[in-house]
């Protein structure tokens, strides 16, 4: 995806940077595979070691050990990410892009350990980082199948935001009037509380911390449990009808950038202009 400069090296500088981008970006070479199973096998690792250093028993014996082994893979993620940024064609296309930000979010805990304790715990955000087993493993197709999601859900975005500002609205409206029905001595004590249950039981969680003991307002209660049912259904058919609609037009595949959202006769790739072969 950030591939190294294609023009051939000019000096020992060159050939190092793209020697090092090789090993990074690809994943055809023994040298790079090597690369990115170490790397896998260190972000689980990392995970691992975070967990087990939120377990209090294992603190007292082997809490030193724990740190060490978390300053120590920081360090390799951080020196990989620098070699990222040296190697990359396109340094600020891949410091923001997606896998850039978590390669750079993965590594901020720890060092934002130093003056926020506890926050290391926040190194989980690496389990992130093995959405690149995908392209390791060569399963290309699954990587298509997230673009058409994602294809699909920003395309709902407009229609289910509006959907949920009708379910707030309604949320409100339905524990106003519990508020009223129940009143405080039955746990509704206020707007807020009472708009909080109806966001509970209409999601049908039923946490049970409220509930109502009047007739109008289990009557309430119910009207919201069956509309509930309804409400779960209506973003689910959204976004699986832009999800048909963007298959018909996800046919043709760029080799430049990846993009799959082009129409059947397109010839140029309207993302990159990189011209699309035949299928």
């Amino acid at each position: 995806m950030f591939s190294v400069v294609p023009n051939p090296p000019k000096d020992a500088a060159d050939s190092w940077r793209k020697h090092i981008g090789y090993i990074i970006f690809e994943h055809d070479t023994p040298a790079s595979k090597a690369f990115d199973v170490g790397l896998l096998v260190a972000i689980l690792l990392s995970i691992l070691n975070v967990m087990l250093e939120s377990v209090a028993s294992l603190q007292p014996q082997f809490g030193g050990l724990i740190a060490g082994v978390e300053w120590g893979l920081t360090v390799i993620f951080t020196a990989e990410y620098v070699l990222r940024i040296y190697a990359a064609r396109e340094r600020m296309r891949y410091v923001f892009s997606f896998l850039g930000l978590v390669d750079l979010v993965s590594i901020a805990p720890t060092y934002l350990s130093l003056f926020v304790p506890g926050s290391q715990a926040l190194s989980t955000v690496r389990a992130l980082r093995l959405l690149r087993v995908f392209r390791v493993l060569k399963l290309v197709k699954f990587l298509r199948e997230a673009e058409e999601l994602t294809t699909a859900l920003r395309h709902s975005a407009r229609k289910i935001i509006v959907f949920l500002g009708a379910v707030m609205t309604m949320t409100i409206i339905m524990g106003s009037f519990m508020y009223l029905i129940e009143g405080q001595e039955n746990g509704f004590t206020s707007i807020p509380r009472s708009v909080y249950w109806a966001v509970v039981t209409m999601t049908t969680v039923g946490y049970g911390d409220i509930a109502p003991h009047t007739v109008p307002g289990q009557m309430i209660a119910t009207i919201v449990m069956v509309l509930g049912y309804g409400i779960i259904a209506v973003p689910t058919g959204i976004v699986s009808a832009d999800l048909v609609r963007s298959r018909q037009k996800q046919t043709r595949l760029c080799t430049d950038c990846g993009s799959t959202t082009h129409d059947k006769d397109a010839n140029f790739c309207k993302h990159c202009g990189t011209g699309l072969g035949r299928v």
